[in-house]
This record gives C-alpha cells, sequence and structure tokens, in this order.
C-alpha cells in the first residue's frame, strides 16, 4: 500500500486576463511553451513529453478562462483520485488575476514538487510577458 498524498496549492500572480492566460494552461501548443517540452492530445487523453520521457493524463474537467482539471494515467489505473489543476482566479475589487495550481505530492516530495512548480510558472510568467 502507497502512502496518501497530501494536497497542496500554490498561487501566483499573473499580469494577464483569464482570456489570454487560459490557453497557455488547456492546450497543447500553449502548454508546450512552459510546462512540457511537448504536448500532443486526443480528446480527454494529453500526453506530456519531457527530455523524451513520455506521461500521460486525462482532462477530467474544464470551464474556459476559469480552470482546468487533469489527472495522471498512473493514478487513474492505481484507483487513485490524485489530480492537478490549474485554476484562474480574479480578485473581484481589484480584477488582479492569479494562477492557483492544485497538485498532491507524497509528503517528502511537498517542497521539492512546490520548487518545480515555481520554476514551471516562472516560465510561464516570463513566456506571456507577465
Amino acid at each position: 500500500m502507497t502512502e496518501e498524498k497530501v494536497k497542496f496549492e500554490m498561487e501566483f500572480p499573473v499580469k494577464a486576463s483569464p482570456h489570454m492566460l487560459y490557453p497557455y494552461l488547456s492546450t497543447p501548443s500553449g502548454l508546450s511553451e512552459w510546462f512540457a517540452d511537448n504536448v500532443n492530445s486526443r480528446g480527454e487523453k494529453y500526453t506530456f513529453i519531457w527530455d523524451g520521457e513520455e506521461r500521460s493524463a486525462r482532462r477530467l474537467a474544464k470551464k474556459t478562462d476559469k480552470f482546468i482539471r487533469f489527472r495522471w494515467e498512473e493514478d487513474e489505473e492505481d484507483g487513485n483520485n490524485y489530480f492537478f489543476e490549474f485554476k484562474i482566479v480574479v480578485d473581484e475589487l481589484t480584477n488582479d488575476a492569479s494562477l492557483m495550481i492544485i497538485d498532491f505530492s507524497d509528503e517528502d516530495e511537498v517542497e521539492e514538487d512546490k520548487l518545480l512548480w515555481d520554476s514551471q510558472v516562472n516560465e510561464l510568467l516570463h513566456t506571456i510577458g507577465s
């Protein structure tokens, strides 16, 4: 029996509208610019490629300009309900947008995974000029 993973959330201020940001979170071409070396999709199945290694995920849910949620194929095969989600949050008063990352990790890997997300999102912010 594997240990339960822990959920963590990270929030990054983004100087971009949800409409401009969302394609970077939801399309293969957008995700290829910051999240993986290459991304392919067929329907709900997305294949992410890093350094020649492939990892597949299924899109579980999405709402245009709001969020998109994926589950890694191996978690699905193992019957786990873990997912990772990109969520765009807009402050009603200031209209400032933030990107929320919601993910699950082994307890001893949370800090390492947060650093990885930090690096990935910085790449995204650089790509969109935010």
